[in-house]
């Protein structure tokens, strides 16, 4: 009995002396309001205990909304230092051959996508030997083609970046690969007056890695980049 009563004294001069270990641990405070609850009886409404749940559902609430921001600002930070770095790695070339076989080496790790391809619209569709030295980045098409491929055939005018899950059209500029892209990100590409329009497909073999409820801001800023870079390879 004396041990015990010196065990208790002990922990009583301690949290009188530093009260706030038992403010700060939620679980204990739990506990103590449980118990006096229980004291008061269950006739008794303790409107200031209500009032203190209800706080504390809020503050969780808060918490994790909180959490929730500081995730998205530190994954939009990464996506912006990913586009920069494709940007940089994309005006690395000094010659258009060089330039267009990059988009699908460095340009595509660097973006972590699986299949680029640049869609130039033109009154000749047939390959020749420059197309062929390009390998497959680089795609022509008939005039039209930009637009009935990123609307999907759909009435009006496509916005500038799509994001999807791919369709069986994709084989037309993914070839053998469209068979293992699941989704894309189409950008449109303005090449200066008097030309056709062209268009960039970025293709991943996830079929979650482009969705439509994403935003296309940093996409955006890299299509306007890469829309310079062609019109000054085209002058």
């Amino acid at each position: 009995m004396a041990e015990t009563a010196l065990i208790a004294d002990e922990l009583r001069n301690k949290l009188l002396a530093e009260p706030e270990a038992i403010l700060e641990d939620r679980d204990l405070m739990k506990a103590l309001i449980a118990a006096n609850e229980r004291a008061m009886g269950a006739n008794i409404v303790d409107l200031r205990g209500i009032a203190m749940e209800r706080l504390e559902a809020r503050l969780d609430r808060l918490e994790d909304t909180h959490r929730s921001v500081i995730a998205a600002a530190y994954e939009n930070l990464a996506g912006t230092n990913q586009v920069h770095r494709a940007i940089l790695r994309m005006l690395d070339p000094t010659e258009f051959e060089d330039f267009v076989k990059n988009l699908g080496g460095e340009v595509a790790q660097t973006l972590r996508v699986d299949c680029v391809r640049l869609v130039l619209e033109t009154v000749r569709t047939e390959r020749d030997a420059v197309l062929d030295r390009l390998g497959d980045v680089l795609c022509v098409a008939e005039p039209g083609f930009v637009e009935s491929y990123m609307s999907g055939d759909r009435a009006g005018t496509s916005r500038a970046v799509v994001l999807r899950q791919t369709s069986p059209a994709s084989e037309t500029i993914y070839g053998r690969s469209g068979d293992w892209i699941r989704s894309e990100a189409v950008l449109r590409l303005e090449l200066g007056t008097g030309r056709l329009p062209g268009m960039l497909a970025l293709g991943a073999e996830d079929p979650h890695q482009f969705r439509a409820n994403q935003g296309t801001d940093l996409l955006t800023f890299f299509a306007g980049v890469f829309e310079r870079a062609m019109r000054r390879w085209l002058a």
